[in-house]
């Protein structure tokens, strides 16, 4: 039987459920967003204000795309959900009839509440709109403020730096992003990005942000009483589920919208994937209820579409792994690296003499198997990575088989030899590098 399946998001989460539903069925597909009439890279946002990319380069599907696999985009807003009638109220006044529903509407940026965090030139960077109010509050200008010590503040300090606006980058906290980051590694990255000239200000907190008499803003002031003038102030402080149009509707939320394994909601035939979604009980060990990650979005898309195409399918994210980047230091994470060791673990740090390039090890205390990896600056192959960990090998396995996971290119200095050594030094053993396995890795591809 053919249904009517809508849904209220075109972000990554949304528009996996939309394709990997129109592969498996013959279901009406409705996607509604007030934010961009196409479906495009949100991870590219900054790529576009550096000159890098144009926005029609962040689509990574051409527009006749939907038309040509019947997936109908409405570019509207939903205010009100009826889950009784089974409508949707729609802003330009019209409603619309599902049978399934799915929520994907995404995140909106935190503000706390600061005086004068209204004022023009004042803002988050989430959604292209904000992108676009980017560019019209940066004109000009000659002095930024960015507040909040996340991946997105860093990645608007980058965006500022490449129209070589000076920044001062206020954090709460003693080191950068060191409630996720090792110390060591908050370190690295904090040197890394006052080498490019960001004014880094740790242990900072914003108390207000002053305005002019046009109601734009002119300073901010700091807890310390630091007064810092600026005509342009990022809030990057960061992100909380876009849930506000479901407040009277009846399906239950907290942070998020609450959902179970399988992302459907209390209501029947009405599911929640990517940002907006809180799981009722955490996915997996270590993980968060909610997951406001790229790869997460996308993997609730496709477990949600085998469900409702006939094939109920539970979400199951596998081993954690997300990545980044620090102006031209990439990073990656694997399984868990926490900010302090947990009990039973013990850890084995690399850094190379640039200070640009380091690998962290966690690993069991008791029999050495390999827990994560943070890596900085060396690029790594995610499907071995990811094997190393599913099979529970050891750190010693690990390093002396590493030359099998380095995806740097071709050419470029190895540090394989060096890591063994110091490993050797530090923990009394022998390790050896082993020759690069060839097969396996070709296998793979």
């Amino acid at each position: 039987m053919q249904e009517h399946i809508v849904i209220i998001g075109n972000g990554i989460s949304g528009i996996t459920c939309a394709r990997h539903i129109r592969k498996n069925s013959n279901h009406r597909i409705t996607v509604i967003s007030a934010e961009t009439k196409h479906f495009f890279s949100r991870t590219a946002l900054m790529y576009i204000y550096m000159g890098h990319m144009r926005y029609v380069d962040t689509k990574p599907y051409e527009d006749f795309f939907w038309e040509k696999n019947r997936i109908e985009l409405l570019y509207d807003y939903v205010e009100n959900v009826d889950v009784d009638k089974k409508t949707l109220s729609i802003k330009s006044g019209a409603n619309l009839k599902y049978d399934k529903l799915v929520i994907a509407s995404g995140s909106k940026s935190n503000k706390f509440g600061w005086p004068g965090q209204d004022l023009k030139g004042v803002q988050g960077l989430y959604s292209y709109p904000d992108l676009e109010l980017m560019e019209e509050n940066t004109k000009d200008i000659s002095r930024a403020v960015v507040v909040g010590g996340g991946l997105i503040g860093v990645e608007m300090a980058e965006m500022l730096h490449s129209r070589n606006i000076p920044v001062s980058f206020l954090v709460r906290e003693s080191g950068f992003w060191n409630n996720v980051l090792p110390p060591l590694e908050s370190e690295l990255i904090g040197r890394h990005i006052r080498e490019h000239g960001i004014d880094l200000q740790l242990s900072t907190e914003l108390e207000s942000i002053e305005g002019d008499e046009n109601g734009k803003v002119k300073a901010v002031i700091t807890k310390s009483g630091e007064k810092i003038e600026c005509q342009f102030v990022g809030l990057t402080v960061g992100v909380h589920p876009n849930i506000d149009f479901l407040k009277s509707s009846g399906i239950e939320t907290e942070k998020g919208v609450l959902v179970n394994k399988y992302l459907e909601t209390n209501i029947e035939d009405v599911y929640a994937i990517g940002d907006c979604a809180q799981f009722r009980e955490a996915p997996g060990h270590n993980r968060r209820n909610v997951e406001q990650v790229w790869y997460t979005g996308r993997m609730h898309g496709e477990a949600l579409a085998h469900t409702l195409c006939g094939n109920k399918t539970a979400y199951r994210p596998g081993n954690w792994f997300n990545s980044a980047k620090f102006f031209d230091i990439e990073y990656q994470t694997y399984g868990w690296v926490m900010p302090g060791l947990q009990d039973n673990e013990l850890d084995f740090y690399w850094e190379d003499l640039s200070g640009k390039k380091a690998l962290h090890f966690v690993f069991d205390k008791t029999d050495k198997v390999f827990k994560g990896i943070n890596a900085l600056g060396i690029r790594l192959r995610h499907e071995i990575v990811d094997r190393w960990l599913t099979e529970k090998r050891t750190v010693e396995y690990i390093l002396e088989h590493f030359k099998d996971a380095n995806f740097d290119p071709e050419f470029s200095k190895k540090y394989e030899k060096e890591i063994v050594e110091k490993y050797n030094a530090e923990f009394k053993t022998d390790l050896k590098v082993r020759k690069k396995n060839l097969m396996k890795i070709f296998k793979l591809n």
